[in-house]
């Protein structure tokens, strides 16, 4: 079903390019509007099988699980990096590539699904502080690199914080 909707939709825009192509002074409008109407049930038909497959239960529930997982490493990766803060320079930004962007990465992909499991207003409250501590992670590296190693002292610990709220948030949204 997902194949045709993408056939239909790429058909529907290359019958339309051909219809606009055939004559400079006019179009043919009858072409143009069937090829129109193609493009638009390929769509129709590609929406509704992602959606039905993002919906699907085997897709949340190892959403979920990424979920938790995830976001319980970041926390526990940076409360060590924020402990040995002894890594400064090269050695904090080699941790930050190793441990955290993968668990970032995989709390990104699943993110999704938080609205269909918990509501689009819990989303976006796990999502804001989530994307804060990850703007704050990115900081400490540039900060990093830069040579500004207090700086990336001090919003290693802000990111800290914000991934430990949105972990206490995605927990309380597991319980209900």
């Amino acid at each position: 079903m997902k194949n045709l909707g993408y056939l239909l939709l790429a058909g529907g825009f290359l019958a339309g390019a051909y219809a606009t192509a055939l004559d400079v002074q006019q179009v043919n409008w009858q072409l143009f509007g069937i090829a129109a109407a193609a493009a638009i049930a390929g769509l129709i038909m590609f929406k509704r099988q992602a959606s039905a497959l993002a919906q699907s239960d085997e897709v949340l529930t190892v959403n979920r699980t990424e979920l938790k997982e995830s976001i319980q490493n970041v926390v526990r990766d940076l409360d060590e990096m924020v402990g040995h803060i002894d890594s400064v320079g090269a050695p904090l930004r080699e941790k930050i590539d190793l441990q955290l962007r993968v668990d970032l990465r995989r709390f990104a992909d699943a993110r999704q699904s938080m609205v269909h499991l918990f509501g689009l207003q819990t989303y976006a409250d796990i999502m804001s502080s989530f994307a804060a501590g990850e703007r704050y992670i990115n900081r400490v590296w540039s900060a990093s690199a830069d040579g500004y190693d207090g700086e990336a002292t001090l919003y290693l610990d802000k990111a800290s914080r914000q991934f430990a709220d949105a972990a206490e948030q995605l927990k309380k949204a597991l319980q209900e």
